[in-house]
């Protein structure tokens, strides 16, 4: 294959063909003439470097949308993602947690010092709490999940926000930036709104999703600050007070886990980036006081009035650490996965050959890299583990992504995709097809209420859709085309199928069970105060409806009398044994009898065990 050297007398840029082509001028409408040039092997390697180097000046770009549609386009993710179906999934173990210490704050509980079932709840900073019980003040106490999960939701969508606008501030004086601006950094808010555990973390109401994106929200206002060329005391301290509010949500956590691995790497690696630090010395050093001044604020309150507790509450959360959901080192290690659609993309974007000479047209390259791996490495030395400790690592997975697929797109519109390239891309196609196949063989095989009706219809008419416009793409998928793809079916997934997740974890349940919101409407107990004789389950607390404090019954009648411990009246009683051995003697002497008045189970399963119901009274039997 002859390459001939071009240069065009109108714009002086050098351009590279293949004859029989020719590549149209960036100044004129006329495509250039092709002079003859050496063939020596030198000129070869010389022009094939410059073909790799310069291939953005030969590129078709990929359209622009206006800015509207591009805000339009990470609303509509983020609707999808966070608020749609948002009562579908069953409260989950954190969820409970925070959902009865918001119902005490706002059932006349301090809101300071929070409680959960009577008990002091300091093992978690309290701001995801005070989000759900301002809401609840705002429209009243309420048990529908999807408006307890706003807060959470709200927030998820403003970690997409905040990641948006930081991937701009990092990739705004990038070559790629003049062929596209904002490209890049709109296709990572896509490509964060979108992927798994953003969404699952972002669905749920704990503490994880505000701690990380008012984390990342700081790191945005702090690169933003550190930039700009006078002086930027109001972004910097911005960022101090989101940081401080980060810590409010859960601790030192993403300080650990989020701006130091960034801090690590931007500053360490790049020399650049700490004279602007420097310049910027005064405001940043005003952001750090607010940060330690607002994060700290709440944990010296605490001590304060509640030192001993406070300290206990230090002592076993420190050691859980080691003890408590243990894992080997490489637990994290299909971190990538948890992305979702975008697994292949962000798994091919790690591999440093081929990534690195392809992405850092587009994105930081080496800061997107570290940042994962350095945040990886962190996560991996803490003995406890769970899935949802990877949120951390999303953000900059998102701009490993981006930058992938931007080059992708340079390089199939410019028809310089490799082998390798077209391969990556037809794998990612095959894999949008093989869920648009299975998605409604699913639907037919699964025998849940309402999967062979409307929805199964509408499921087969829009991943058919999407497989047919993927197939008609076989032989070079267009990486724009996948995008949307990608994006159109997440979002069919989740409107469509959700629903049907609470039906899927219920399938195995034996019905008739009895269960505690089946206790909250037996008339005789609805009066009473409930004590629980046992440590009784947080999700059971929250499915009760109201505070189910313990109750160490004491053994003897007078020290309870002395100390006010002997109720006035019946109270309900739940035990996880039999009723008749938990009276001490010294109460039945007094006339103190307990009446067995129901009974329930704590899951949908007869294995997963019950409680009995009872009446403590005096003289005096209730029945059901």
């Amino acid at each position: 294959m002859r390459i001939r050297w071009i240069m065009c007398g109108a714009c002086a840029t050098n351009f590279i063909i293949s004859p029989p082509f020719s590549i149209p001028c960036p100044w004129l409408n006329q495509p250039t003439r092709r002079p003859s040039v050496s063939r020596s092997a030198g000129l070869l390697t010389e022009t094939v470097n410059f073909q790799q180097q310069h291939m953005h000046q030969e590129s078709i770009p990929p359209p622009r949308p206006r800015a509207w549609v591009r805000w339009a386009s990470v609303l509509a993710v983020c609707i999808s993602s966070f608020f749609i179906h948002g009562g579908a999934p069953e409260v989950s173990l954190m969820e409970a947690r925070n959902f009865v210490a918001a119902r005490e704050m706002v059932a006349g509980g301090s809101w300071l010092i929070p409680t959960m079932n009577g008990e002091l709840r300091l093992a978690k900073p309290p701001l995801p709490t005070w989000a759900v019980a301002g809401l609840q003040t705002l429209i009243g106490p309420t048990e529908n999940l999807a408006l307890l999960r706003l807060p959470a939701a709200v927030v998820a969508t403003l970690l997409v926000l905040f990641f948006w606008g930081l991937a701009l501030e990092l990739t705004r004086s990038l070559p790629g930036e003049e062929e596209n601006p904002g490209r890049t950094a709109w296709l990572g808010a896509l490509a964060l709104g979108s992927s798994l555990l953003v969404v699952t973390t972002g669905r749920e109401g704990q503490w994880d999703i505000f701690a990380v994106s008012l984390m990342v929200g700081a790191l945005w206002l702090l690169v933003k600050g550190w930039q700009h060329t006078g002086r930027a005391w109001g972004w910097l301290a911005g960022a101090g007070v989101l940081g401080g509010l980060s810590l409010l949500s859960k601790g030192p956590v993403a300080l650990y886990t989020v701006l130091f691995p960034f801090l690590l790497v931007y500053l360490v690696g790049y020399p650049q980036h700490r004279q602007q630090v420097r310049r910027q010395l005064p405001g940043t050093l005003l952001g750090l006081g607010l940060l330690l001044a607002i994060g700290c604020s709440w944990p010296l309150y605490i001590y304060q009035h509640v030192a001993p507790a406070a300290v206990t509450v230090a002592r076993t959360e420190i050691s859980s650490w080691g003890e408590r959901h243990v894992k080997p080192f490489w637990f994290y290690a299909p971190f990538a996965v948890f992305t979702g659609i975008w697994a292949l993309v962000a798994l091919v974007s790690l591999v440093w050959p081929y990534a690195r000479p392809r992405l850092q047209h587009y994105i930081p390259y080496v800061l997107a890299l570290g940042w994962v791996l350095v945040s990886l490495l962190l996560l991996s030395l803490v003995p406890e583990k769970k899935e949802r400790y990877m949120l951390p690592l999303m953000p900059p997975l998102a701009l490993l992504v981006a930058g992938m697929v931007r080059y992708w797109e340079a390089a199939v519109a410019a028809k310089q995709a490799t082998r390798s390239d077209q391969g990556v891309l037809r794998a990612w196609g095959i894999i949008l097809l093989v869920v648009c196949l299975a998605v409604p063989i699913a639907l037919l095989i699964i025998d849940l209420p309402g999967t062979k009706g409307l929805r199964f219809w509408a499921s087969l008419l829009v991943f058919g859709g999407i497989g047919v416009y993927v197939m008609r793409q076989v032989r070079l998928p267009q990486p724009t085309a996948l995008i949307g793809a990608s994006l159109t079916g997440m979002s069919a997934l989740l409107i469509l199928l959700l629903p049907f997740y609470p039906l899927w974890e219920r399938r195995r349940d034996t019905a008739g069970l009895r269960q505690m919101r089946d206790i909250r409407r037996h008339v005789a107990l609805q009066s009473m105060r409930w004590y629980s004789l046992d440590t009784l389950h947080v999700k059971q607390v929250w499915a009760a409806g109201r505070a189910v404090p313990i109750w160490h019954i004491p053994a003897g009648i007078s020290y309870a009398l002395k100390h006010r411990e002997v109720p006035a009246g019946p109270v309900a009683v739940f035990s996880a044994a039999p009723l008749k051995a938990r009276l001490p003697l010294a109460w039945r002497n007094a006339g103190f009898g307990i009446t067995q008045v129901d009974s329930f189970y704590l899951g949908g399963k007869r294995e997963s065990g019950y409680w009995v119901v009872g009446v403590l009274s005096r003289n005096r039997h209730i029945s059901p």
